[in-house]
């Protein structure tokens, strides 16, 4: 896995998915001491379990080697296949699939010449490039950090649970810098209020990463985990797209209900949790002198707050435009036969926000002085966009994969046969899904990137689902509470060791145990809250998103 950065009392240092330890007084690769409280049977058990999956996911390789050592497999199993000539009737149009060898003339000669194509034609890239583009500029003028700390400033005390937990589903538009800009201020924006900082810091982190696909804007994973689907989709439709917009009225429902399930777990288990921990010297004294070491700053300065209020009218007006335009049915923004549901606002969506996220962080950094000309503006997308190679080195290797998997006809081979023993099972798209809920829960175990662990199991799960009638969107929408509510519970994310070190600001013998301990119950009750909450969904029938059934 990727390094991460992590802020910790000491200042920033690197932290990568082999740290158990955050406190430098405490021996390499052995975790921190817990509280006595924390050795009850079930939390000892728990332990066990995640140290388990820690080693076994220590042992897998890079993303990107992964699907190199897949893609060696492919070829393998595509040669033993084409032997022993294996095929299957596609159902949609009665053709009869084989499967091709990678190991052959053919194959081999596709692998080379359509290395770039597949690359370059893979639907994710310049999706999630473009929407980057603007979002870099939001981030870089400060809109996005501002925005956040309004989210939770001057909120009552009664409220400050939910407001923190919803501004967690707010900041997934920042991607993994989320983590890094609310975590903290989950902290000081409880103890501002008179609350301890650590049901901040818990709440803060579960609503960012047990919560991490559920948001009400469109975030950058809405366009990467589409692009994946359209690829997979297209097994069986090649001419089936699937939007960023594709899950946004269930993604904006699931971010209320999350926030309100966090509430809820907070105050009637978590509270009563906290206040049962022995207190510490240092946390008595760091609550009386109000600020801990690396806090940020949660009120807004004049500035910030004049930014805002620009940024807003701005997007007011960027949303009012956009509508006028569309009213007349031979509006250039409409569709064919004037339809919205096809219109370029929404097949375009990615170029339609990022231009919205540079335009507001533009005018924001103009008045709060972070962008002191039109050159910051350039620079501030070509600062994102190197923050970017991971993921575009990571693409290269998933796109080849996929293309193989497409070529050889592995793919829809398996995906026939998979719906035609489901159908002979008698297994429902409900039965289906929570097959998925499972499988997909325990690899996030170990597998924390959310568009790697989708980019392996979409070609199987989307065509296989297809075939029973049920929408790509439908599958991608159980995939993403899968992809999310272990994040919380997992060492196997950078992010659970930095929110470890946030939490030992203000109780230093807290450890694993006191972290698992708090976000336990909250993964838990989000992973059953959710998938009810697609299940109501689902006998409702109603669309996921714009244009998207749900069956």
């Amino acid at each position: 896995m990727d390094d991460h950065y992590c802020v910790v009392d000491e200042g920033v240092r690197t932290v990568s998915s082999n740290d158990t330890t955050t406190t430098p007084d405490n021996t390499p690769g052995k975790p921190p001491p817990d509280e006595p409280g924390d050795s009850s049977a079930a939390l000892s058990a728990l332990l066990r379990v995640l140290g388990a999956v820690e080693r076994a996911g220590n042992k897998l390789p890079h993303p990107f080697w992964l699907f190199a050592i897949l893609s060696a497999f492919l070829a393998l199993i595509s040669w033993g296949l084409a032997t022993a000539d294996v095929s299957a009737v596609d159902p949609a149009g009665d053709k009869t699939v084989a499967v091709r060898s990678l190991i052959s003339v053919d194959g081999v000669r596709s692998m080379i010449n359509d290395a770039i194509t597949n690359y370059a034609t893979f639907p994710p890239l310049g999706t999630i490039l473009v929407v980057m583009l603007g979002v870099a500029v939001a981030d870089r003028s400060g809109l996005l950090a501002a925005m956040l700390r309004a989210g939770v400033a001057k909120v009552p005390a009664r409220w400050m649970t939910f407001a923190l937990a919803f501004t967690a589903m707010v900041a997934h538009i920042a991607s993994d810098a989320a983590y890094v800009a609310l975590v903290p201020l989950g902290g000081l924006a409880f103890r501002a209020v008179g609350r301890s900082p650590l049901l901040g810091i818990v709440v803060a982190f579960v609503g960012v990463s047990a919560g991490y696909d559920a948001s009400p804007l469109i975030t950058p994973m809405d366009a990467v985990l589409s692009g994946l689907t359209t690829a997979a989709a297209h097994t069986v439709d090649p001419g089936y797209v699937v939007t960023p917009l594709s899950n946004y009225f269930f993604s904006l429902a699931s971010s209320v209900v999350l926030a309100a399930v966090i509430t809820f777990v907070t105050e009637k288990v978590l509270v009563k949790r906290v206040a049962a921990l022995p207190p510490e010297p240092e946390e008595a004294e760091g609550e009386a002198t109000g600020k801990a070491t690396g806090d940020v700053e949660l009120a807004l300065a004049p500035e910030e707050r004049r930014g805002l209020r620009r940024a807003t009218v701005v997007l007011v007006g960027y949303l009012a435009v956009i509508v006028v335009a569309m009213i007349p049915t031979g509006s250039p923004l409409r569709g064919e036969g004037g339809s919205i549901v096809e219109s370029p606002v929404l097949s375009g969506i990615a170029v339609v926000l990022g231009l919205l996220f540079a335009l507001l962080g533009a005018v924001y950094g103009r008045a709060a002085g972070t962008v002191r000309g039109g050159r910051d503006i350039p620079d501030f997308m070509a600062q994102g966009m190197r923050e970017m190679a991971p993921i575009l080195v990571l693409f290269f290797a998933i796109s080849q994969f996929l293309a193989y998997f497409k070529w050889t006809g592995v793919g829809q081979v398996l995906a026939i046969r998979g719906a035609d023993l489901l159908k002979d099972l008698g297994v429902t798209g409900p039965v289906a899904f929570l097959g998925i809920v499972v499988v997909c829960t325990v690899i996030n175990l170990a597998m924390t990137s959310g568009s790697a662990m989708w980019a392996l199991v979409a070609p199987v799960f989307v065509p296989m689902l297809m075939l029973l009638h049920i929408p790509p969107e439908a599958t991608q929408a159980v995939y993403r509470i899968a992809d999310s509510c272990t994040n919380a519970i997992t060492p196997m994310s950078a992010y659970f060791v930095m929110a470890l070190g946030f939490l030992q600001r203000y109780r230093r013998s807290a450890g694993i145990g006191t972290l698992a301990s708090l976000t336990l119950p909250l993964s838990v009750a989000m992973l059953v809250a959710w998938t009810l909450l697609f299940y109501v969904w689902w006998a409702l029938g109603i669309p996921l998103g714009p244009g998207a059934p749900v069956r």
